[in-house]
Parts: structure tokens; sequence; C-alpha cells
């Protein structure tokens, strides 16, 4: 199973050039049953990475475009009264998808960014009184651009918490940019790629990564990053037992890519930043956030 997904990677590294590092960690984070937040400038493929994934991995895809007068219900649904059966009937929204690619997040207004609060939390939604079960698997894949450009509505930490994992995507070098303008224009390249797998494949896949082992070693280990978090004078915000569980499902994911169904601590490392960043940085940014991550992960005494 696990070939098949490093198929994936080659396979969206024909449309998304120059990110297969980015391609294999956005992999992780879904294996792991987590949502996925990619920050950075407009125009660096954000949106390709999201449609690629989707269309590689089968899952029924929606994206909405996040604006400040876009409202809850316009991305979790609502009531509309029917007046030939004389009652209300609840139309669901985009949210109700296998994979939602939420697209500028931080430019809709705080009310609209946390309406997806309990739908990325418990893979529900409730409307007037009443609770609608999503699709599963459920993702959202986010994206927002740097807080300190006009227009944008900082997440707030609750709302960072809910993903998973943070990627930043960057510019391509010259050479890669060359090729693109060279070639085939992706929106075409996507309408050529087929799904690789099937509901029941990624189901079975989520299983085995929840199955993996951490070791007391492993567990140690995350837990002095925590606790290091904690100490006086660290700039960063400390970090949450939540925070510890995200890198410890994100690391038995990149674990099972490497074909193994236990944690190893450099296991632990690949992921610790995109883990980390985001709930290390909280308002002062994710930019800033993995630079204290990227020092957490190098004074702290890695397990033989």
């Amino acid at each position: 199973m696990n070939q098949k997904f490093h198929d994936l990677v080659s396979e969206a590294s024909k449309v998304v050039l120059d990110k297969s590092g980015e391609i294999r960690l956005a992999i992780t984070c879904l294996l792991a049953g987590g949502h996925l937040l990619i920050e950075d400038l407009p125009g660096v493929g954000k949106t390709t990475l999201v449609q690629v994934l989707g269309k590689l991995l089968g899952l029924k895809t929606r994206r909405v475009q996040f604006t400040i007068d876009l409202l809850p219900a316009d991305v979790i649904g609502g009531q509309v009264f029917h007046p030939q059966e004389h009652k209300f009937v609840f139309h669901p929204g985009p949210l109700f998808s296998q994979l939602v690619m939420a697209d500028e997040l931080n430019r809709a207004s705080p009310r609209t960014q946390s309406a997806l609060l309990q739908a990325m939390e418990e893979g529900e939604v409730s409307v007037d009184g009443v609770t609608w079960p999503l699709p599963k698997p459920f993702y959202v894949i986010a994206t927002q651009n740097p807080h300190q450009q006009t227009g944008t509505f900082p997440l707030p930490e609750s709302q960072l918490d809910r993903f998973l994992m943070s990627l930043e995507l960057h510019h391509a070098s010259r050479e890669t940019e060359v090729r693109i303008l060279q070639g085939e224009d992706p929106r075409h390249l996507l309408q050529k790629l087929s799904a690789l797998f099937s509901e029941k494949e990624i189901n079975e896949a989520l299983s085995s990564v929840e199955k993996a082992q951490v070791s007391a070693t492993v567990a140690g280990y995350i837990g002095d990053l925590l606790e290091r978090t904690r100490r006086p004078g660290f700039e960063g915000t400390p970090l949450s037992t939540r925070a510890g569980m995200a890198l410890a499902k994100a690391a038995k994911a990149w674990a099972f890519l490497e074909g193994r169904n236990y944690v190893r601590p450099e296991d632990v490392q690949q992921v610790l930043v995109p883990v980390l960043g985001h709930r290390l940085g909280g308002n002062h940014g994710i930019k800033r956030g993995r630079e204290w991550a990227v020092a957490l992960q190098k004074s702290t005494p890695v397990p033989v």
C-alpha cells in the first residue's frame, strides 16, 4: 500500500514541479487524518496542489473562496422552506465533501472562520439543533495569505490548532519556472490525471497508520519537546498535550510511508516543523513559528 502513495508523489510532482517534499508532507498529513494549512503568497501553486491531491486520491473535492462577505451558511448550508411540502429541508453546503479547499481562509470574518471549527474537530456540523455527519474521509486544506497582508483576519490559536500541519510552498527556482513557462498549462495536465485509490484503500491506510506503535522512548522524546516550550524564556507559544498528540499522529503516518508499523525518533524530526510551526507562532505568524520550531528541534537531544 505505501508504494502506491510513493507513486502518488511521483504523479503529483509531474504537475506541481519542484515540490516533492511538500507533496509528501501533505500526504503525510492526510494519512494521519489531519487538516492542512498552506500559507504563502498568491501564485505559487497552492490551489493546483490541492486539486492534484483530490484527483489522485479519488476524493470528491469542493473549493470555497473565502471573502469578507461570506456567511457561515454559505459554507455549511442551511434550511430552505419547501412550500409544496410545508416544511424546511436542509440543503448541504460545499463543506459536505471529502476534500474541502478553503481558499484564502484568513480573508473571511472570524464568524465565518469559526464555522469550520466543529467540522474539523468532530467531523460533523450542527444546524438548528440537528447534527449532520460529514463524509468520510473528510479533509480540509486551507490556504491563507501572509498575515501582514491587507484585508486579512488572523486565525485565532483555537483555529490554528485544528490544523495538524502547516506548509509553505515558496517560489519555484528559476530553472523550474523556465520549465513551467515552456510546458503545458497545469489545468490541462490536471484533466489527464486519474484516481490511484479507492475510498476503501484510503480508509485501510488510515487504519494502518492509526495502529502504528509509539514506543516509550519516542513518547518521551515528544514529551521533552513539549516541556522545553514551557520553560521560562522560550519565545514561542507553550505547546499543549494536543500538540504532542498531533506530532505522534504525523510521525505514525511518516513511518507508514517508510514501510514501518512503528515510529522512530527520526520520523518525529521529519514532521516536527510542519506540525509545530503554526502552533508555536500563534499571532506572530507561521514564519516566526517555524524558526522557533527549528530552534526547538536543534536544542532537544534525540534519543538513540
